[in-house]
This record gives C-alpha cells, sequence and structure tokens, in this order.
C-alpha cells in the first residue's frame, strides 16, 4: 500500500496526474508520510490521504530519494503515470493533532 497527500478540494478525481515538473506522482507508505506533509502542507485542516493500491495503478511505480533528495533519508514510492480512481481503495483524513503537527490516522497506523 502507498499513500498520496491531496488537498480535500482536488478530490474526488478521475486521476491524480504525475506532476509536470518531474514527471511522476509523488507517494509515500504509511511510515514517511508524515515528512511530507508537514514540509508542504503545514497547519492545513483540508489534506487527504489517498490509499492506493500499487497492483491497480497500471503504471510503473519506483522507489526513488525523495524530491528534493535528503541524504539518509528515506525513499518514496513515485508514480510514473495517472492513479486512476478505481487503484484508490481508501481516503483518510490527515487530522491534526493538539499540537498542531499531523498525525496518521489511525486507521493507517495500526497497519
Amino acid at each position: 500500500m502507498i499513500v498520496h497527500l491531496i488537498p480535500a478540494a482536488d478530490w474526488p478525481a478521475e486521476a491524480v496526474r504525475p506532476d509536470p515538473a518531474v514527471g511522476f506522482v509523488h507517494c509515500s507508505d504509511p511510515g514517511s508520510v508524515l515528512l511530507p506533509a508537514r514540509a508542504l502542507f503545514a497547519g492545513r485542516t483540508d489534506i487527504l490521504l489517498l490509499e492506493v493500491d500499487p497492483a491497480l495503478v497500471g503504471a510503473p511505480v519506483r522507489w526513488e530519494p525523495g524530491v528534493p533528495p535528503v541524504p539518509g533519508g528515506p525513499w518514496f514510492p513515485h508514480v510514473y503515470g495517472p492513479i486512476p480512481a478505481s487503484a484508490v481503495v481508501a481516503v483518510h483524513e490527515l487530522p491534526l493533532a493538539g499540537d498542531g503537527d499531523f498525525a496518521l490516522p489511525a486507521s493507517l497506523a495500526l497497519r
């Protein structure tokens, strides 16, 4: 399972399209998703986590360093093509904890 961060206003959609600047869709796994969430969406309350089954994507999924790379940092799944809505198996809100930081939804933390 991989996850993709998306503003709630952008979902639902027919597909999540690759970032034209890099040619892929940025994704994470549950263990690393809070890193890009904090970097890109700090303080926002409208962020969703799309839970994606990579076997249903129909495009190459490659585990690579983050963009920009962090020396010794985690690798992330990059999807080299659109992620069709049919590959999204669940949608989760990304809540803010009491300290204003993101908290992984309990439904994903238990996996």
